[in-house]
């Protein structure tokens, strides 16, 4: 018989709210991310030392500006050179999975956890939990919402406010509510503010 773990990690409707396992983990990964949001900006090492514990896995550069929340935290694989600002939540069901030179704006949501439409499974404590994946080179602004099983291209720009409900494009601006393609991003930008 298959765990509710293993059956979140399949992509299938999993016991979120009553099975024991699920609750120490997450309830081991609040302990740890109220420590981290009670630190004094100044105690970077400390910080740090919090943040390599409870991601899943990290590079040799990176900052998570305080608030921050998770579910779980092991789910959440960050590249080289990523910053996320304040306020930032990634409910963690699934991996969520960001490249390098990825910005995040404050206020933004990652969210891999999803509800049965019916309310019987859902009041059961029923969730299904679809991965997230952030490319290489993305920004994406403030107060943006992703949404599960979301994947982002390379080199692409979020706008502030959307909430992207399908995968997005490499090299392309995108924004909305639902988020879509505004244009591809040029040679002309690389100029743009000179």
């Amino acid at each position: 018989m298959k765990s509710e773990k293993e059956k979140a990690r399949e992509g299938c409707l999993y016991d979120a709210n009553y099975d024991e396992e699920l609750l120490r983990e997450r309830a081991a990964c609040a302990e740890m991310t109220h420590e981290l949001n009670l630190l004094r900006p100044s105690q970077v090492a400390e910080r740090e030392t919090i943040l390599r514990r409870l991601l899943g896995k990290t590079e040799k550069t990176f900052t998570i500006v305080s608030p921050f929340f998770c579910d779980y935290g092991y789910n959440i694989k960050i590249g080289e050179n990523f910053f996320m600002n304040m306020n930032c939540v990634i409910l963690d069901g699934a991996e969520v999975t960001f490249g390098n030179n990825v910005f995040v704006a404050p206020g933004c949501g990652f969210y891999t956890a999803g509800h049965p439409l019916d309310q019987e499974r859902r009041n059961k404590g029923l969730e299904y939990a679809y991965p997230i994946t952030i490319g290489n080179n993305v920004w994406i602004g403030a107060q943006v919402c992703v949404l599960p099983g979301v994947t982002i291209g390379d080199n692409s720009v979020i706008g502030a406010g959307s909430v992207v409900t399908r995968s997005i494009p490499a090299n392309v601006l995108a924004a909305g509510n639902p988020c879509r393609v505004i244009r591809t991003i040029t040679e002309a930008d690389k100029t743009k503010y000179e």
